[in-house]
């Protein structure tokens, strides 16, 4: 992959804490740098997952931060202590956003009653404290406006990231404001080919781009379907956007890069 010594890339989200990672993390960190990602932000997903994401970040500090706050998939294991500890985290220079939090109706690892408790407690610190919001949300669209809509005039920066679903629920983030994470996703021709109608939709200052390494492998790039997606293929997701978006691809990319600069209030 040819990469151009302009183009910068921020992975807004990566789960280099999972175990796909255990045995050659420092090589595809180093990978990541090779293909033009200058900046990564490592996802925390419950308690010890959000320690071992600062962890991360603390070893590559002008590379990584981190993000610390529980998915809905572990919200079972919210009690206001093991929160508290989450708060804590918070404090920590390298870590610039709360969350994975949200809500996931799709599977039922945490019962929705679970999950709005512990989606409730993250927007409570973060609207306390202004910190942006990392957001999950699966078959749960309806719900999720609910809690937040009344919040909205309070809420710090906001991305719901990994954005997957229709027109209708893009239009309703955009009108709130909020930032939207495009994955490879729209590289996949059997679940995403829908993406590519709705990506031109997103202002140019509310669109980042991020892997979910190492899920979400691109369908499209050929590669099979076992490998570990992870953030060194980023450059081709923001490709694959570029195709279906008006601006030129340098201003594209840019405006990318600036947006999750500003959106984790890292100064450039």
């Amino acid at each position: 992959m040819n990469i151009s010594s302009q183009e910068y890339y921020f992975d807004i989200g990566a789960n280099l804490t999972h175990s796909a990672f255990k045995a050659d993390l420092s090589e595809v960190i180093e990978a990541s740098q090779k293909n033009g990602v200058k900046l990564l932000s490592v996802t925390g997903s419950d308690l010890l997952e959000s320690q071992q994401a600062l962890a991360i970040a603390k070893k590559y500090p002008e590379f990584i931060i981190s993000t610390a706050g529980i998915h809905p998939h572990q919200a079972k294991n919210y009690t206001k202590s093991y929160f508290s500890e989450i708060i804590d985290l918070l404090k920590e220079d390298e870590v610039r956003s709360i969350g994975e939090t949200g809500l996931d109706f799709y599977r039922d690892y945490s019962t929705p009653s679970e999950q709005e408790k512990s989606f409730e407690a993250h927007l409570e610190i973060a609207i306390d404290v202004q910190m942006p919001l990392f957001l999950h949300e699966r078959e749960a669209h309806k719900r999720f406006l609910e809690i937040l809509k009344p919040l909205s005039g309070n809420l710090p920066k906001t991305v719901v990231h990994c954005f997957t679903g229709t027109k209708e629920e893009l239009l309703e983030y955009i009108e709130l404001d909020f930032y939207i994470g495009i994955t490879g996703w729209i590289c996949d021709e059997r679940r995403g080919k829908h993406l590519e109608d709705l990506v031109d939709l997103i202002p140019l200052n509310r669109l980042m781009i991020e892997t979910d390494a190492p899920y979400l492998l691109p369908r499209d790039m050929g590669i099979k379907s076992s490998s570990n997606n992870e953030p060194k293929f980023l450059p081709h997701i923001a490709k694959k956007i570029s195709n279906h978006r008006k601006e030129e691809f340098e201003l594209l990319i840019s405006s990318i890069y600036m947006n999750s600069l500003n959106f984790f209030n890292i100064k450039n």
